[in-house]
């Protein structure tokens, strides 16, 4: 079944969300370019820390698009740095918590924070490869603040903690609008 419509009832009922809001791909990696594809044009750029999974800077270049890298803060991500190269050309912001490779984490609190001074325009990917992992009594997943923030795109795999990395099955949860984007032109497949 190329929607994986059993996966996503499953899934949905598991995360609170409705199926409409799940976008299945081949691993958290396809997802990560997918997003990339549906948001960004040569004429736009992306936001990423400076210690980062390197999917983000592939996918950003891969399209033409300017890459913008902020000053990273004790191998983390510093999310003022990032806002701050935020400006008009922003389609997307690409933030790995707990992140890929260093293993520095963010509250939720911070994530908050920084998702209410994004635009509305710009999506914002909270990759989540390895949420499973932590166990910090301020870290929460951005699945508890996606109601309040339509742009925020949630991305997580079952490669990790599940141990399926041969099957390659990844998931993100969005917005309806933006998962029917991504819907629109992921792989059939």
């Amino acid at each position: 079944d190329g929607s994986a419509f059993h996966l996503k009832t499953k899934l949905a009922a598991r995360l609170h969300v409705e199926p409409a809001q799940i976008t299945i791909g081949n691993g958290s990696n396809e997802l990560l370019d997918l997003v990339a594809r549906v948001f960004l044009a040569p004429t736009d750029n992306a936001v990423i820390s400076r210690h980062a999974f390197i999917v983000y800077p592939i996918a950003v270049k891969a399209l033409g698009a300017e890459l913008r890298v902020a000053a990273a803060a004790n191998f983390g991500h510093d999310l003022d740095a990032m806002a701050a190269l935020v400006n008009e050309s922003t389609k997307l912001v690409f933030i790995a918590n707990p992140n890929n490779p260093t293993g520095n984490w963010l509250g939720i609190a911070a994530i908050d924070a920084f998702m209410s001074r994004i635009p509305e325009n710009v999506i914002v990917v909270l990759d989540e490869a390895y949420h499973e992992y932590v166990d910090k009594p301020d870290y929460a997943s951005g699945l508890a603040i996606l109601d309040k923030y339509p742009n925020l795109v949630v991305s997580r795999t079952f490669s990790k903690a599940y141990g399926l990395a041969g099957l390659r099955v990844g998931y993100c949860v969005s917005s309806k609008p933006v998962a029917d984007l991504l819907n629109r032109l992921r792989e059939p497949f």
